[in-house]
């Protein structure tokens, strides 16, 4: 044999055996290499990537390792109504709720805005996220003040509440804002094929690790209404809405839940409303209950009144005077270990270990839950806790 020949052998003499030392004091390689493992990779039928374009292979590889893994998942979206100008503020809410919970669950994120998003805006939240994420415009019969409105009537309620100092008064938008999220935006095409949301704002907040899939949670327990905040509405924006609730009620009692919640919004049995409401900007709720009968009645009456524009109701009241009167109590639950902050107001997690098995970033001594404006001391009582 030549001495070329020899210097060949002696390299394969040395591959073959650095290969089996590999083998034997390193498992993965040796899976890796395996006779079985190779047939496999050459005998079957090249996939094509699915690995997201704003994503890097090694990172969509992994959550789709984590999302595939038999786990039940429920049929829910986040859901943000923002517009071009929140652009920083969405992205640090959306890059918080994948750190705190989203990473680990890749549920897919709805955008809604009363006009199409950006180029920058779509490149920005897309590269945050690994889940999937729609963009969509609302539709204008869905959004603006509807031909009904006497708008004369509506411009002297708001100049008075711009003169009263009242939030919002003047605006037209917010009022828009309220009426869409009170009955709308349930209904816009891209939400259709969802059951349950989970609402989220631009700037807010979320101080905790979120160790379980609450939409999950929601389902499994019977749950249809989930908040973190409640506090005290504002009367001026909304001094008729309780005289049409009770109309509502006396025209359609077979709508009114037994064993409803209507201790937390009233202290003499509905006669009048203590203006409890729980704070909407966070949501995790059943859109089957917004989409229901019940709820639409309720919602096409307060509409027919034109309160959204002569005065200001809010989708928060509107929410949680439904949730309270149209629901059984238990459907409702208080997240206590979800922290979440929406300037000027934080829940911080009180209950067991939930601020420590949350690795929570919340001063619990700062949490809102029982300061005087919050109304949570009045749901504790109703549902027979001991308040902190």
């Amino acid at each position: 044999m030549n001495r070329i020949g020899r210097y060949i052998l002696a390299a394969l003499a040395i591959l073959v055996s650095t290969h089996y030392l590999l083998s034997f004091t390193h498992e993965r390689y040796g899976q890796a290499t395996s006779l079985s493992n190779l047939t496999n990779k050459f005998a079957s039928t090249p996939e094509t990537s699915t690995t997201p374009s704003n994503q890097s292979p090694s990172l969509s590889n992994s959550l789709n390792e984590t999302f595939a893994n038999g786990q039940p998942k429920a049929n829910a979206t986040f859901v943000i109504l923002c517009r071009n100008s929140d652009l920083e503020a969405t992205v640090k809410s959306i890059r918080e709720i994948e750190d705190r919970f989203n990473r680990r669950y890749g549920y897919p994120y709805t955008l809604l805005n009363e006009v199409d998003f950006t180029d920058e805006f779509k490149n920005r939240i897309r590269v945050l996220t690994a889940a999937p994420v729609e963009f969509g415009v609302i539709p204008r019969d869905h959004w603006y003040q509807p031909d009904s409105i006497d708008e004369e009537k509506a411009k002297a309620a708001r100049e008075k509440m711009q003169k009263d100092g009242i939030i919002y008064g003047e605006s037209v938008s917010y009022r828009n804002m309220c009426r869409f999220n009170s009955g709308y935006f349930f209904r816009h095409p891209l939400m259709l094929k969802y059951r349950w949301y989970w609402r989220i704002e631009p700037d807010v907040h979320f101080h905790c690790d979120i160790n379980h899939d609450p939409f999950l949670y929601m389902q499994e327990h019977d749950k249809t209404y989930g908040f973190t905040i409640s506090m005290y509405e504002y009367e001026s924006t909304i001094p008729t809405l309780w005289r049409h609730v009770k109309e509502f009620m006396k025209l359609h009692p077979e709508h009114v839940a037994q064993d409803n919640a209507m201790g937390f919004l009233s202290s003499d049995d509905g006669n009048t409303y203590n203006l409890c409401h729980f704070w909407s900007n966070f949501e995790i709720a059943d859109m089957e209950f917004w989409r229901s009968p019940a709820y639409m009645s309720f919602f096409e009456y307060l509409d027919q009144q034109g309160g959204f524009y002569y005065e200001r109701w809010g989708d928060a009241p509107v929410h949680s005077i439904a949730a309270a009167i149209l629901l059984p109590r238990e459907k409702i639950h208080f997240f206590d270990e979800i922290g979440y902050e929406h300037n000027p107001y934080t829940h911080c997690p009180k209950l067991g270990t939930n601020w420590q098995d949350g690795r929570c970033s919340c001063d619990q001594a700062k949490s809102f839950d029982y300061n005087g404006y919050s109304c949570m001391a009045k749901w504790d009582k109703l549902m027979g806790l001991p308040s902190s």
